[in-house]
C-alpha cells in the first residue's frame, strides 16, 4: 500500500506539468487556498517573528530650533547621526523634506484637494491657499555641501563614497520655513498657538523589504520612520508654554516653582491635578519664570520615531499619574469639554498598559488645537470636539503604539480597545467608541440611514454617515479593520486564543518595523489556527458575505436537515439557532471548515426531534449583506 500511494504521488506530479501545457489547468480557487505571501527567509521567518539575522537602521537627531511667531517661521540646525545595519554599501541617501508640503509648485498646493470629511471631522490637507515651503540653506557631510536634489518632500543626498555596512556618517543642516495656518496636515497654528510636526529633515527609512521607503508626504499620509534618540532644544517666546516629546531636561529654568511642585503631586495622583488652573491661564505673571524676551526648553526622547512639539501663551494645564506615568493635558479655556480629557487620558494609558503592552515611555501628553486628531510618541494632538465621545476616540490614542511602527499600517491592529473604555461614557445611549458594525456592504462602505437594521439603534453619526465607495476613509481605514478583527477575536479564534496571539505579536515587534506578511504569520502561529481564508477576504479583496438558510428537510429518523449556503464571495464559520417543534431552542457555532467542500452545507441536527425554524446568524454579528434569507421555517 506504501508503494501503491508513492507510484501515484509520482504519477500526479509528473502529469502536472502535461495539463499545464495543454491548457486544461485550472487554478485553485478554494478559499482555504494558501496565500501568496514572500517567502520567509533570514531576516523575517515563517513563524511572523524576525529572524536571527534581523537588522534595522538607527538614526539620532540633535536638533536646535527657534520659533518665532512675528515672522511666523521655524529655523533650526540639526545633526542626522545615521548608522548603516543592513547588509548593502548605501550609494545614496533619501531624507523627507516635509516643510515642502506648501512649497507654491507642491504636489498639495497644485492639486488643492477638497477637505476630507471623517464623521464629525474635516480634514484639510490642502494648504488653504498659503504658499510657503522650506529653506534647506545648508547641508554638508565632513565640513563639505553635499550634492543633492529635491523631488517634492523628499530629497537624496549623493554620498562621496558608500556607505558601508557597520559605518555611520553625520549629516549636519542648517534650514528654516514659514509655518502654515490652521493645521495643513499635520502641522500648522492659530492664532499663537502652534502645533508643530512633521518639521525637521529626517531620513526615511531603508529596510530588508522594500529599500528606501520614500513615498512622497502630501498632507493625508502619515509616516515610517526608523528609531533613535532625540537632544532637542527649543526656543520660544517666554510667555509660551511648551509640551513635546521627551522629557524635560531644564524645568528649573522654564517652569515656577509653584508648576514644579504640582507636577511633584500628580506624579502620585490618581486624579487630575492642576499645573495651570483656569484662572492663571494666559497670565504670564503667575506662569512663567519671565515673560520678556525668549527661553530655551531642552528635551531628550530615547528609542523613538520622531519628535513633535507644541507652543502657545494659555494653555491650562492638567495633570496625573499611572504607573510611574506622568498623564497630561494641555487646553485652551474655550474647550469646556477638556475638563475630563485628563481622567479620559489616564484611563486610556492604563488599560492599554494592562491589557496589551506597558506604556514605554515618561510621559503621555494630549493638547488642544487645531490639528484634527494625530499622534507622536509622548504626544498626541486632539482638536476641541464638541462632544465627550468625539474626545475620548483620538484621545485614547495617546499611548503612541510601538507597533506596528509604520503608522501607515497601524490601522490594520488598532481596533481593539474601545469597549474597555466606555464606562467613561454617561449615559449608555450615547454613541461607542467603537459601535457595533451595521449591515454594511464591504465593497461599498456603510449604507445611508434609511438602510439601517434594528442592530443599530442609537447608532449615531456613523450610521448616518453615507458612502458609495471604498474612498471613504473612515469605513476602509477605521470601522472595517475594526471590524475585522473583532470578529477574528470573537466569532473566529476566541477571545483567549486571539489575545494570547496579539499580545506575542507585540512582544515580537516592540520597536521594529513589521509588516503585514509578519501579523500575519505570527497570529497564525501562536493561535494554532490557519488564516489565509481570512486575510484573504478581508485584506485583499472587496468580498462580501452573504449567508443563508436554504431550506429544512425531514429525516427517515424524524429529525432535520438545515440546509445552508454561502451565497456570497466572503467566507466565515456560521452560528445557527433552532427552534423545534416542542418549543425548545438551541444554538450551535458552526466552524468555517463547513465550506470546505463548497458553496453549500447540510446541517444534520443530532437527535430526532424535528426542526421548525433555523436562522443564520441570530446575533446580528456577523456583516451579512443580505438577512433576508437568514430565517426559514420549517414546510
Amino acid at each position: 500500500m506504501r508503494s501503491l500511494s508513492l507510484s501515484a504521488a509520482l504519477l500526479l506530479a509528473a502529469a502536472a506539468p502535461l495539463v499545464a501545457q495543454s491548457g486544461l489547468a485550472v487554478a485553485d480557487s478554494s478559499p482555504f487556498r494558501p496565500l501568496n505571501l514572500p517567502a520567509p527567509n533570514e531576516y523575517r521567518g515563517g513563524s511572523g517573528r524576525p529572524g536571527p539575522r534581523y537588522w534595522q537602521q538607527r538614526v539620532d537627531y540633535r536638533i536646535r530650533a527657534t520659533l518665532d511667531p512675528v515672522a511666523n517661521e521655524i529655523s533650526g540646525r540639526e545633526t542626522i547621526h545615521y548608522v548603516n545595519h543592513s547588509p548593502d554599501a548605501l550609494p545614496y541617501l533619501w531624507l523627507f523634506v516635509e516643510q515642502n508640503i506648501c512649497d507654491p509648485a507642491s504636489v498639495t498646493n497644485l492639486l488643492n484637494q477638497p477637505p476630507l470629511v471623517f464623521l464629525g471631522s474635516t480634514f484639510d490637507f490642502s494648504c488653504q491657499g498659503f504658499a510657503g515651503g522650506g529653506r534647506l540653506e545648508t547641508m554638508t557631510l565632513r565640513g563639505k555641501e553635499v550634492n543633492r536634489s529635491r523631488s517634492g518632500t523628499t530629497m537624496r543626498v549623493e554620498l562621496p563614497k558608500p556607505l558601508a555596512p557597520g559605518d555611520s556618517l553625520d549629516l549636519e543642516a542648517v534650514w528654516r520655513f514659514k509655518v502654515p495656518t490652521q493645521g495643513a496636515g499635520r502641522m500648522g497654528h492659530d492664532g499663537a498657538l502652534y502645533e508643530i510636526a512633521q518639521w525637521y529633515p529626517r531620513m526615511v527609512v531603508y529596510d530588508d523589504v522594500r529599500g528606501w521607503n520614500h513615498e512622497p508626504y502630501i498632507g493625508a499620509g502619515e509616516f515610517y520612520l526608523e528609531y533613535g534618540n532625540f537632544d532637542v532644544s527649543l526656543t520660544v517666546p517666554a510667555t509660551h508654554l511648551v509640551a513635546a516629546t521627551g522629557d524635560l531636561l531644564n524645568p528649573l529654568q522654564v517652569l515656577t516653582a509653584t508648576q514644579r511642585a504640582r507636577l511633584a503631586l500628580a506624579r502620585r495622583s490618581d486624579t487630575a491635578i492642576a499645573i495651570v488652573t483656569r484662572t492663571e491661564a494666559g497670565n504670564p505673571a503667575a506662569t512663567r519664570p519671565t515673560a520678556q524676551g525668549t527661553l530655551t526648553w531642552r528635551f531628550s526622547a530615547k528609542n523613538v520615531r520622531d519628535f513633535a512639539f507644541v507652543s502657545g501663551p494659555d494653555f491650562r494645564w492638567d495633570a496625573s499619574g499611572y504607573d510611574g506615568i506622568l498623564i497630561e493635558t494641555l487646553y485652551r479655556p474655550r474647550a469646556e469639554a477638556w475638563t475630563e480629557a485628563n481622567r479620559m487620558s489616564r484611563e486610556a494609558i492604563k488599560h492599554f498598559s494592562e491589557k496589551w503592552y506597558r506604556y514605554p515611555w515618561s510621559h503621555a501628553t494630549t493638547v488642544e488645537g487645531p490639528i484634527e486628531g494625530m499622534e507622536y510618541p509622548m504626544l498626541t494632538f486632539v482638536p476641541n470636539s464638541p462632544t465627550r465621545e468625539e474626545l475620548q476616540g483620538p484621545g485614547a490614542r495617546v499611548r503612541a503604539p510601538v507597533v506596528p511602527d509604520d503608522r501607515r499600517l497601524e490601522r490594520a491592529t488598532l481596533p481593539l480597545d474601545g469597549r474597555g473604555l466606555q464606562h467613561l461614557h454617561r449615559p449608555r445611549q450615547q454613541r461607542q467608541l467603537l459601535p457595533r458594525h451595521r449591515v454594511w456592504r464591504l465593497d461599498r462602505g456603510p449604507p445611508a440611514a434609511s438602510g439601517r437594521t434594528p442592530h443599530d439603534a442609537g447608532g449615531g453619526a456613523a450610521a448616518d454617515h453615507q458612502a458609495t465607495s471604498v474612498r471613504d476613509l473612515f469605513w476602509t481605514g477605521y470601522q472595517k479593520p475594526a471590524l475585522m478583527l473583532s470578529l477574528l477575536r470573537d466569532e473566529v479564534l476566541g477571545r483567549e486564543r486571539f489575545e494570547a496571539a496579539f499580545r506575542e505579536y507585540i512582544r515580537a515587534w516592540a520597536f521594529k518595523h513589521p509588516t503585514p506578511t509578519d501579523f500575519f504569520r505570527i497570529m497564525r502561529d501562536a493561535s494554532g489556527m490557519e488564516l489565509d481564508w481570512f486575510w484573504r477576504d478581508w485584506v485583499y479583496t472587496t468580498a462580501r458575505l452573504d449567508q443563508a438558510v436554504d431550506s429544512i428537510t425531514a429525516r427517515p429518523d424524524g429529525g432535520s436537515n438545515v440546509h445552508l449556503s454561502n451565497r456570497g464571495t466572503m467566507t466565515m464559520p456560521a452560528e445557527l439557532a433552532l427552534t423545534f417543534s416542542d418549543g425548545t431552542t438551541s444554538t450551535v457555532r458552526l466552524p468555517v471548515e463547513m465550506w470546505n467542500l463548497g458553496q453549500r452545507f447540510t446541517y444534520r441536527v443530532p437527535g430526532t426531534k424535528r426542526v421548525t425554524r433555523a436562522t443564520i446568524d441570530p446575533r446580528g454579528a456577523m456583516p451579512d449583506t443580505d438577512r433576508s434569507n437568514n430565517t426559514r421555517g420549517a414546510p
